[in-house]
C-alpha cells in the first residue's frame, strides 16, 4: 500500500506542477495580449497618462486571478498530501493493532 500511496503522491505532484506551469504560461500570454491596446494608445499619444494607469490596474487584476489559481492548486495539493499521510498512518496503525492482537 505504501508504494501505491507514494506513486499517487508523485502523480499528484506532477499534475500540480503542470497546473502551476500552465497557469504561469497562460498568464504571460494573457498579460501580453491584454496590454496590446494600451501600448497602441500610448504609441498614438492618446490617453497616455490614463492608458499607463489602466494598463497597470489591468496587469494587477490579471495577476491576482492567476495567483488565486496557483494558490488553490497549492491548497488542494496540500490537502491531498495530508490525506495520503493519513492513509499511511491508518495502515501503520492497523498493522500495529494486528501485530498486538496476535501476541
Amino acid at each position: 500500500m505504501k508504494k501505491v500511496v507514494q506513486r499517487a503522491e508523485l502523480l499528484k505532484d506532477m499534475i500540480q506542477e503542470a497546473i502551476e506551469d500552465g497557469a504561469t504560461t497562460v498568464e504571460d500570454v494573457h498579460q501580453h495580449i491584454a496590454g496590446l491596446p494600451f501600448d497602441a494608445l500610448e504609441k498614438l499619444g492618446l490617453f497616455e497618462e490614463q492608458a499607463a494607469s489602466l494598463k497597470d490596474k489591468q496587469r494587477k487584476t490579471i495577476g491576482m486571478v492567476y495567483d488565486t489559481i496557483r494558490r488553490i492548486n497549492n491548497d488542494i495539493g496540500s490537502l491531498i498530501s495530508e490525506q495520503f499521510a493519513a492513509l499511511e498512518d491508518a495502515e501503520e496503525a492497523s498493522k500495529n493493532m494486528d501485530k498486538n492482537g496476535e501476541e
